[in-house]
């Protein structure tokens, strides 16, 4: 049976987020040293300052960025896994 892309898409951002969300709490939880600076720290690429677009009558802003953790990366590594594997 062929699986489908957007599947893929829904595990890879459950995935993100159930990690994030267990960085967030291992950051307030943890004690201060190696292991909250391992698993907590964030990398955050992205665009900023927005870029923002004045022509007087219409003002457009457009930006993003991600909140990537080491967490995150192994919560989408194991969507990826639970993709493949049912």
């Amino acid at each position: 049976m062929r699986k489908s892309p957007w599947l893929l898409l829904v595990f890879l951002l459950i995935g993100g987020l159930l990690g994030g969300i267990l960085g967030e709490i291992l950051r307030v939880m943890a004690p201060q040293g190696t292991i909250q600076t391992i698993f907590a720290t964030n990398f955050t690429p992205g665009i900023s300052p927005p870029l923002t677009i004045d022509l007087v009558l219409l003002k457009i802003t457009l930006g993003f960025s991600f909140k990537i953790s080491l967490l995150s990366i192994l919560g989408m590594l194991l969507g990826i896994y639970l993709y493949k594997n049912v």
